[in-house]
């Protein structure tokens, strides 16, 4: 890569030279939680340039993290997949979450909320088993912020599974949920409840009630959602 040598034959030094270039940790947790595409990485690391994600993919691929692969001819379409050296970097992605989770100060966090990441990360964890066996549409309005940015629609399938859209897809909604965005963060984040919010009156469920009464449990929290906060 093209970052300084630390100029040291220890391990630890050795891996900080491939992993310790900015975004590269965060890009190896969108490919450990397994995207593929550019464009769904792209919706993972949101405020990350198309060139500088081009980049560090470049440079994983380089270095035997990732492997890209054609997948189809016409149009041109490629994949990047994670090798047995990627793989292994799993736990190591796992442990620095947890650690961030446990120690690091939240409140920074939780203003600088991004509204596509939070909605892209809940999409890819949401529990469509736990959803009722049909076609179910939850549209999420964040009233602080602007229509355009505030408005999502969560469409589940029992056989397709989860999709997300940031336009109206035009079928009717089953619930609707309005809050701000860091009350929405918090809960994803495993900060904060539905039950809790509700109550606070931070969240207004209408809607289908089996839906909204088991929106704790179909939400698909953060995989860090367990861990004790130890910080702040």
């Amino acid at each position: 890569m093209s970052q300084p040598s630390y100029n040291q034959f220890c391990p630890v030094a050795m891996a900080s030279e491939i992993l310790g270039s900015r975004w590269t940790i965060v890009l190896l947790r969108e490919l450990c939680a397994g995207s593929t595409r550019f464009n769904d990485l792209r919706r993972g690391v949101p405020r990350m340039s198309p060139a500088l994600l081009s980049k560090r993919l470049k440079e994983l691929e380089d270095q035997g993290i990732v492997e890209r692969q054609l997948v189809r001819k016409s149009p041109e379409t490629f994949e990047y997949v994670l090798t047995s050296a990627g793989r292994d970097l799993r736990d190591v992605i796992m442990v620095i979450g947890e650690w961030g989770q446990k120690w690091v100060e939240t409140s920074p966090s939780l203003e600088n909320a991004d509204p596509s990441l939070l909605m892209w990360d809940m999409r890819r964890n949401l529990r469509v088993d736990l959803m009722p066996q049909r076609r179910v549409v939850v549209h999420f309005i964040y009233e602080d912020l602007p229509p355009a940015k505030g408005n999502w629609w969560m469409l589940t399938d029992p056989e397709k599974g989860a999709d997300l859209c940031s336009d109206d897809p035009g079928f009717d909604v089953d619930l609707f949920v309005r809050c701000d965005l860091k009350t929405m963060t918090a809960i994803w984040m495993g900060l904060d409840t539905v039950q809790r919010a509700v109550a606070e009156d931070r969240l207004l469920l209408v809607g289908d009630n089996d839906v909204s009464s088991s929106m704790q449990d179909w939400l698909g929290l953060s995989p860090f959602a367990g861990i004790e906060k130890q910080a702040s």
